[in-house]
């Protein structure tokens, strides 16, 4: 096996791991909830094979629905944005998406950050949304897809400074 899917099993079973041991434990106000587990799919190979990385995402929702019991919210959530990432990597990085020629470490900051910060709201939204599976709860769902957000993007940006290799 090689390295790139040794690090990504690893990545995956850590995530799942740590967001339903620890993260789903955190619960700010009664809704503001970290959901680091969208860094498997944000870190995800941009050149992997796009059909395993939808049934990863897919997997990767499932595990953590089978442990919330939460009836397969988080895996539409995370299939729906391994879906559309081919369309937020082009709009985030632009040319350099299609030339096949990214490393997240070594983007512009603005580029990354606009990466992240849609792929998450997006997720969170998604997921909220069919968590609530109402209109009249529109403030609520905005509410915690807000301040949900912002807390999984500072730990995603934590997580990436914490453990990015240094390109030189």
């Amino acid at each position: 096996m090689n390295n790139s899917l040794m690090v990504n099993i690893a990545r995956f079973i850590l995530l799942v791991f740590l967001q339903v041991l620890i993260l789903n434990n955190i619960n700010f106000a009664g809704y503001i909830n970290p959901y680091l587990y969208v860094l498997f799919i944000l870190l995800f190979p941009f050149t992997g094979n796009q059909s395993l990385f939808l049934f990863l995402s897919f997997l990767l929702g499932m595990s953590i629905d089978l442990f919330e019991d939460s009836g397969g919210i988080n895996a539409a959530a995370c299939l729906v944005v391994a879906f559309i990432r081919p369309h937020l990597l082009r709009f985030s990085f632009g040319i350099s998406y299609d030339h096949q020629n990214i490393r997240l470490s070594a983007t512009p900051f603005g580029a990354k950050f606009s990466y992240v910060v849609l792929m998450v709201v997006i997720h969170h939204f998604i997921l909220f949304s069919l968590e609530m599976f109402s209109l009249s709860h529109i403030i609520l769902i905005l509410k915690k897809t807000l301040f949900s957000s912002i807390f999984t993007i500072v730990l995603v940006f934590l997580s990436l400074s914490l453990f990015s290799r240094k390109y030189r």
